[in-house]
């Protein structure tokens, strides 16, 4: 509707993930390095995890886009399953044929003979699940049991799981300790700042033909304030805008226009907080509103905040485990030493009392003679 006014050769922020329209901001192009290192040294799991609409599913797909051809990708998105049908969901994604009704240790091998002939022929095997906070954790406890299928050398299969934050307040339950020990990459997608935001609509403007400052930066402030940087809840908010600034007859998209579509939404399903200088004129109660408001904002700051409060209790866990580790090692090194050192002094201290024996003896033989001579004088 709004494209040929714009001059765009299509819309520029559609909601349905497309990886040619990929916007690399530090952190995305942070999470893509670490999922790219986890496949390139052929880690079991790899795990990448962010809040609803911060562009995970893009990313994978820009990934898969890039991965390299010898290898074999399963993308399971249905996560309501149960343990029994994950490995026929499996069977089915890979395209393994296998009889209805099989049972689940059929099923296991005929998933490792599959693994073997890929791994014989020299290709890599990728499983991508994505929505992985819905899975239970008897699932989670079957995905799990997946990395034992190896061979002595390297992973037969590498998982990736993909989810919204509760992914990793779900692996890090006690219960689940074995499974989390075996995540070798883990990364969780955040929020882009504002400069980073003015650039990601700026970039998605300019790839579909348009001018990338036709959102003013006052416009592109009242977005950010209202999305918080995230991607997907971005997109609903300039599609509106480019829709309003079309009926409007505007050739750039003010901070009136975003502002008007944040305060009416308009039916297009943003759910946003409203900021302080933006409430309707039909409210009631000001103070009542502003308070609501503030209490919103304070929500988002303390989610942020815990969010963060996560990922440092997370690394230093890991830093702990791997001090723990190094320590252990070191210890057990000082030990071997010191073992190795009470040897030599053992044996060091055996030559020594052999060569006091030695000399004892020559010496009792001496003074033995001395007093055999002195009374053989005595005699005569």
């Amino acid at each position: 509707m709004y494209t040929k006014h714009f001059g765009f050769k299509e819309k520029p922020f559609n909601l349905v993930p497309n990886p040619s329209y990929l916007f690399l901001s530090s952190k995305h192009a942070n999470a893509l390095t670490f999922l790219e290192y986890g496949l390139t040294e052929k880690v079991g799991f790899v795990m990448l995890t962010g809040e609803i609409g911060i562009g995970k599913t893009t990313l994978i797909r820009h990934l898969l886009n890039q991965i390299e051809s010898d290898m074999d990708v399963a993308v399971i998105f249905n996560t309501n399953v149960l343990s029994n049908d994950l490995i026929n969901l499996i069977l089915n994604e890979f395209e393994i044929e296998y009889k209805d009704g099989i049972s689940k240790a059929k099923a296991l091998d005929a998933l490792y003979s599959f693994l073997i002939e890929k791994f014989s022929s020299g290709r890599k095997v990728l499983l991508i699940i994505d929505e992985a906070q819905n899975l239970s954790d008897e699932v989670l406890e079957e995905i799990r049991m997946l990395s034992n299928l190896q061979t002595d050398e390297e992973m037969l299969l590498q998982i990736m799981i993909v989810g919204q934050p509760e992914l990793r307040n779900k692996i890090s339950d006690p219960r689940l300790e074995q499974f989390a020990q075996r995540i070798a990459v883990s990364y969780h997608l955040s929020a882009m700042t504002f400069e980073e935001t003015g650039e990601y609509i700026a970039h998605r403007i300019e790839k579909a033909g348009g001018n990338p400052d036709l959102f003013s930066a006052n416009a592109v402030e009242k977005i950010y304030d209202a999305s918080m940087g995230i991607p997907r809840t971005i997109n609903l908010l300039c599609d509106a805008s480019l829709v309003y600034g079309y009926a409007d007859e505007k050739q750039k998209i003010d901070p009136d226009t975003v502002k008007q579509v944040i305060e009416d939404k308009g039916g297009i399903g943003v759910f946003t907080r409203k900021k302080l200088d933006g409430q309707s004129s039909a409210k009631t109660d000001s103070s009542t509103d502003l308070d609501q408001t503030s209490r919103e904002f304070l929500l988002e700051k303390i989610v942020s905040m815990e969010n963060n409060f996560v990922q440092l209790k997370e690394f230093y866990h890991n830093h702990i485990k791997e001090s723990e580790s190094r320590a252990e090692f070191c210890r057990d090194e000082m030990v071997a030493a010191l073992k190795n050192a009470l040897k030599l002094e053992r044996e060091k201290n055996q030559k020594i009392a052999i060569e006091y024996g030695r000399i004892k003896e020559r010496y009792n033989m001496i003074l033995s003679r001395i007093q055999k001579n002195k009374m053989q004088k005595e005699k005569s």
